[in-house]
């Protein structure tokens, strides 16, 4: 787009100035048009990746370096030709000046009336052929025009023909000028209409008079169009003005609501998301606003961008305290798993185990870390603490009481799982059912005879909820996702965002293809004859379940792009 605007520059900036000014002042305001949206964009992406605001700096852009060069040109060569029509104005002035003291002399001339009437006639030709004059004096030097040429008629006596021919074809001329007033003022264009007018009056001053009965004729008719046509103008910018005022009302009741987000109440990634969005949506709506009155209008601009500005600061300040959070979480639990390490080979089994549960407790109050450490450090934690109560259990797993207590205990745990509501929110269900997955592996050996039955019955409630949760987790951010894809859709460029994004999701199905593939052949060389190869070999079944429960996620969405690509 830049590039037609600057080859179009190209071409009118050898053009006259006059006829290609105004397309150039529109080409002007394309052109930056485009760059404000491009630096505004680049500002966008600059802050979504991490990025401080006032740390933002826009690349130099070459095509504006091109495009700022051939309007200095144009510059130049319309102010050569302004400076050229000054001194042509000036010219035309001490020339009609010198033209009315010729008319003026020739007024003195009364006994030679007739040897210097074509003078007088090519005088007044020559006066109304100089057009292009400085706008101040005009009247005075019609005025006296206009005197100097009465004088010449009624002083001197001119012959009656010769006056009456002139009456004649200056009535003519007037009555030429009064039809394409009463045109101009049924004329559609306002603001041409009364430039033009402009022009009308300026060669109805330039025309010399008419006979006595029509003068009063031909100048009521010429100014009862020439009044329309000022109503008209007049009326335009009333409306125009109103317009404004409405405008102002808008961007100002913008500008409230943009300054009247609270921020302590947006405490989430998810509510910092969905404020963003409306505040997107604000902002395409502020672009469809007209101008504001122009005394008004640069204020309400830098209002509502400062107003926009403070909002993207604090997502900024609140994303990073979120990852300083997490940063300082993620060592807490280190620590706790330093600590639970320390006592899986502890023999003091009362006391490690009291201190092991408390490290479980104080788990729970920790808040999150990145996804990417999250699985890692909880593995390495529950593995330690996995670890001690095994070694603990089989301690004490010939004592046939502590079993069936830990039988009953297991019981209750399950009946505890059952009891979840499958209607809680999937992330506040998964840590309802670790936390008690927690206190059930605590547990030690339950009686032989019961172990299978326990062991089956704990596996199906918590297979069945997990399958539960995670289905509706799944659903919850294919929901998500597409409402991202309808959203992007419907931007510009919208065809090479949604073929990059998938393009990413093809690569991110191939990859979870290839995980599963591994996964499958490694599980045939697994023996569940022992006891750890069946806990190892349950791990990996899980692993390919949820491989595959990624893998039909990551289709779906495919799916969702292609129904919104071109057919």
């Amino acid at each position: 787009m830049k590039e037609e605007i600057i080859e179009k520059l190209k071409e009118l900036i050898e053009q006259p100035v006059e006829e290609v000014k105004d397309l150039v002042e529109e080409l002007k305001q394309s052109f930056y048009k485009i760059q404000k949206q491009e630096t505004e964009e680049s500002r966008k992406r600059f802050i979504e990746e991490g990025g401080v605001e006032d740390e933002f700096i826009q690349k130099p852009d070459d095509k504006e370096e091109i495009f700022k060069s051939l309007l200095n040109a144009f510059r130049e060569k319309k102010a050569a030709l302004a400076a050229e029509q000054q001194r042509l104005r000036e010219a035309n002035l001490e020339e009609k000046l010198g033209i009315i003291e010729k008319i003026k002399a020739l007024c003195e001339k009364a006994d030679e009336v007739g040897k210097h009437y074509p003078e007088f006639q090519q005088l007044q030709q020559r006066f109304k052929e100089i057009t292009l004059l400085p706008q101040t004096n005009l009247n005075d030097l019609w005025k006296n025009y206009q005197l100097q040429v009465e004088n010449f008629y009624e002083l001197l006596k001119i012959n009656k023909e010769l006056r009456d021919y002139d009456f004649k074809k200056n009535y003519e001329h007037k009555l030429q000028l009064c039809e394409t007033a009463d045109k101009l003022a049924q004329d559609n264009e306002i603001i041409s209409s009364f430039h033009q007018l402009q022009k009308l009056h300026e060669e109805w001053r330039e025309i010399g008079p008419v006979a006595k009965e029509h003068r009063e004729e031909l100048w009521e008719r010429f100014k009862n169009a020439s009044t329309i046509i000022n109503k008209r103008h007049q009326q335009y910018f009333d409306e125009l003005r109103e317009k404004e005022q409405i405008n102002e009302a808008e961007k100002v009741a913008l500008c409230e609501t943009v300054e009247g987000i609270d921020f302590e109440s947006l405490n989430s990634f998810v509510k910092w998301e969905d404020k963003t969005k409306e505040l997107l949506d604000i902002q395409e709506k502020w672009k469809t606003i007209g101008f504001a009155p122009k005394k008004v209008n640069g204020e309400l601009f830098d209002r509502f961008r400062h107003a926009c500005n403070k909002f993207f600061d604090a997502k900024a300040a609140f994303y990073k305290q979120v990852k300083d959070d997490m940063a300082l979480n993620l060592e807490k639990k280190k620590s706790l798993c330093e600590q639970a390490e320390a006592l899986k080979d502890s023999n003091d089994w009362k006391k490690s185990a009291d201190i092991l549960v408390a490290l479980q407790k104080e788990w729970k109050t920790v808040g999150p870390v990145s996804k990417k450490h999250s699985d890692a450090v909880w593995k390495r934690f529950i593995s330690a603490c996995d670890y001690f109560f095994e070694q603990k259990n089989k301690h004490f797993a010939s004592s046939k009481e502590v079993e069936h207590e830990n039988l009953v205990k297991k019981k209750e745990i399950i009946e505890k799982l059952n009891a979840i509501d499958g209607d809680v929110d999937a992330t506040e269900g998964v840590k309802l059912v670790r936390a008690l997955m927690d206190e059930f592996n605590a547990l030690g050996h339950v009686p032989f005879k019961e172990k299978d039955k326990i062991y089956n019955a704990y596996h199906s409630v918590i297979d069945k909820l997990f399958a539960q949760f995670n289905m509706k987790e799944s659903n919850l951010r294919l929901q998500s996702f597409k409402s991202n894809i309808n959203t992007i859709a419907e931007e510009d460029n919208s065809q090479n965002k949604l073929y990059k994004e998938r393009e990413r999701l093809v690569r991110t199905y191939e990859n979870i293809k290839g995980e599963l593939k591994t996964y499958e052949n490694n599980i045939g060389f697994l023996s569940a004859s022992s006891k750890s190869g069946g806990s190892l070999l349950n791990e990996m079944n899980k692993k390919i379940q949820k491989l595959k429960d990624d893998l039909d996620v990551v289709a779906k969405k495919i799916e969702i792009i292609d129904e919104n690509l071109p057919g």
